[in-house]
């Protein structure tokens, strides 16, 4: 069974302000609470092509993962995918002008493998409440 989560929020700032602070992976471990480090596999800035590993913890594990980005439309679109480690996945950010700021979008798509691919339906809701928590501490981050 498949992970798609899906979450949005309005941020009181625009696509390019959001997009430069949120598209940048460096900037990860101050607004996701469960991301530890990020480092650079290739120089930055992100681009196609661009590696990075990410060390996080979830449901009380430690994980490590590379994620790779596969798509880049700066200040609109960036999609990063991982395919290792028990749960490969596919993560989507996407930044859109809403009135005063910008409409983010965050989205995670995997398959998780072994017992996480058991407990799909748990997984997704704690993906849920994860990327819930860390949209709402990127806002009030960037709307300081």
């Amino acid at each position: 069974m498949d992970v798609d989560v899906e979450v949005h929020t309005h941020i009181a700032r625009s696509p390019q302000e959001v997009a430069a602070y949120a598209g940048d992976p460096g900037n990860a471990p101050r607004w996701y609470a469960n991301i530890r480090s990020v480092e650079w596999r290739t120089p930055p800035p992100v681009k196609i092509g661009s590696r990075m590993d990410f060390v996080a913890r979830f449901l009380g594990r430690r994980l490590a993962y590379t994620y790779e980005v596969v798509e880049l439309v700066p200040g609109e679109r960036l999609v990063m995918r991982t395919s290792d480690g028990p749960f490969p996945m596919e993560t989507t950010y996407t930044w859109s002008p809403e009135g005063d700021g910008t409409r983010m979008t965050l989205a995670n798509r995997g398959r998780p493998s072994g017992f996480a691919g058991v407990s799909a339906p748990v997984m997704a809701l704690a993906v849920r409440r994860a990327t819930r928590k860390d949209l709402a501490l990127l806002k009030a981050h960037l709307e300081r």
